[in-house]
């Protein structure tokens, strides 16, 4: 019996018949899609009220040692809010505040992190599949060949799992797999790293060799190097028997478009959807594309090495501006990805997310209706948080991030730099936030180099946008008491979060957060005259 097959993993739901190969149709527009305008918030339902009130909570967070923000939003086909807040670099390397720094604008560029999955990726697989030129089903080794089976290394991992199972597994792997991320690869190779990273060790050990090894050339010559090892590398448990969110599964899909389309995906992505919409404010590699140092928001204060806590050689050390931060994007495929590497302003982020819920813009077709709904649905009956690579609302799962009134089909995905995009089609709105969270010191290096002061704060929460746009949408009724409320919430909320031992009057990014919650409150207190 194939085990891959008799494995207890998740029910596909049933999707039409033609979507169960490839299937997409190559019908022609018989009109013409919508345009993003302008338009307020008011003809659009949106209150001014509520979008006051994260400009404040944004405002005083970056007074009180927040980094930058940018917000757009579409509602009903129109533009009715941009806006941006801070500045370009919030620190300088010692973590001591940057005014000299160019400030933020609407047409600053943001690192979008695992946003680049959704559109990227996803929007090209949606494409192809809607033009007839990709089967969901068709089995990885139909684009990358039989060496991605034939060279797959052993796994210590799975001491008890034999080279003929791993490599029977991943025969078996197809596109679909992949973006339901069930395909039973590892998150990542980390092909940068020589060895396996801990913060601490113990008397006597030593770091473990990272197997997947190749190097730090962020050049074409190391990402050839790094696809083989792609194809080197194994499966960490058997696919179909559970979810895993992985970036390699994306960095296969991107290699899958590029061999499909004979282009790289920068260039399919500039030629098929940047250009048709006029979007100037997307790319890969913005510093080989026409947009300098202060163009972008920086990123990492001190490179790759977390305040210096992870001395690997080769890795950057100044403040990253201008470059992807992923290391594996950055030094292992020169850039250009399928899970990291574009940037863009939140302005035409939202534009180009707006095609999910038409399918086109303008005289431009890009999706069908079928693409959109086989991509979008639920990938299983027990995880309906997942579609296939969109994130979805589901039974309020995501409500950390699309807030709890979005509604059930609401899709998008989050950025480790402090991006959002977020699509409700009830509602017919998009919203594009971008923060870059991660430009500021490390809490404490010798505990968690992933821990940034700029974690701690409600702005770098994405769901508090959302869950505050939503109050008094179309709706006339007085909405300041309840804003009054979720203010005084938010600031008792932010003590809660201060860690043990920590005190509402220290430094610590937590307590200044509760501080700048707390003035936020007195201000809106004080303009209700209560």
């Amino acid at each position: 019996m194939d085990g891959r097959k008799a494995a207890a993993g998740p029910v596909l739901l049933k999707a039409p018949a033609a979507a169960l190969c490839v299937c997409g149709d190559k019908k022609k527009a018989e009109s013409p899609y919508p345009v993003i305008l302008k338009g307020t918030p008011e003809e659009a339902g949106i209150r001014e009220e509520a979008l006051s009130f994260i400009s404040d909570i944004i405002e005083t967070d970056i007074k009180n040692g927040f980094t930058s923000a940018q917000l757009a939003v579409i509602r009903n086909g129109r533009l009715v809010y941009e806006n941006a807040w801070g500045r370009t670099n919030s620190f300088h390397k010692d973590g001591t505040p940057d005014t000299d720094s160019a400030p933020v604008t609407t047409d600053t560029l943001y690192d979008l992190a695992s946003v680049t999955k959704m559109f990227s990726v996803n929007y090209a697989l949606q494409k192809l599949f809607t033009d007839g030129k990709v089967c969901l089903d068709a089995k990885i080794t139909e684009f990358l060949g039989e060496v991605f089976v034939t060279e797959t290394m052993e796994n210590k991992k799975l001491p008890g799992t034999g080279l003929e199972t791993l490599k029977a597994w991943k025969a078996g792997l197809t596109i679909r797999d992949l973006l339901c991320h069930e395909g039973g690869l590892p998150a990542s190779p980390r092909c940068q790293a020589p060895y396996i990273y801990k913060p601490t060790l113990a008397d006597g050990e030593t770091y473990e060799a990272n197997p997947l090894y190749v190097g730090c050339g962020a050049d074409e010559a190391t990402r050839q190097a790094v696809i083989k090892m792609i194809m080197k590398t194994p499966p960490d448990y058997e696919p179909g028997t559970k979810t895993v969110y992985s970036d390699l599964d994306y960095i296969i899909l991107g290699l899958i478009v590029e061999k499909i389309t004979g282009q790289g995906l920068d260039a399919y992505l500039k030629e098929n959807f940047f250009e048709p919409m006029g979007l100037t404010r997307i790319t890969y590699r913005p510093l080989d594309n026409g947009f300098s140092k202060d163009d972008c928001a920086a990123t990492e204060l001190n490179g790759n090495t977390r305040d210096g806590l992870i001395p690997i050689n080769g890795f950057r050390r100044d403040t990253i501006q201008g470059e992807v931060h992923d290391e594996m994007a950055y030094y292992c495929m020169a850039g250009v990805s399928g899970h990291a590497g574009l940037f863009s302003n939140a302005g035409d982020l939202a534009k180009l997310a707006s095609v999910m819920l038409s399918g086109g813009y303008g005289e431009n077709r890009f999706f069908s209706r079928e693409a959109i709904d086989i991509f979008t649905a639920p990938k299983s009956e027990r995880e309906a948080e997942w579609g296939l690579g969109w994130w979805r609302q589901g039974g309020n799962m995501r409500t950390k991030y699309f807030g709890p009134q979005a509604g059930p089909g609401t899709i998008g995905h989050q950025g480790w730099t402090g991006t959002l995009v977020m699509i409700d089609p009830e509602k017919n709105l998009v919203i594009a936030y971008l923060t870059n969270k991660i430009n500021s010191p490390v809490t404490d290096n010798k505990a968690d180099g992933n821990k940034f002061n700029g974690n701690w704060y409600t702005s770098a929460s994405p769901g508090f946008v959302p869950r505050i746009l939503y109050v008094g949408m179309d709706s006339d009724e007085d909405i300041s008491g309840q804003l009054l409320d979720l203010a005084k919430n938010m600031a008792a909320e932010s003590l809660k979060l201060l860690p043990e031992g920590v005190s509402a009057e220290s430094d610590h990014p937590a307590a200044r957060n509760a501080r700048s919650k707390k003035q936020v409150f007195e201000k809106m207190a004080g303009q209700a005259g209560k």
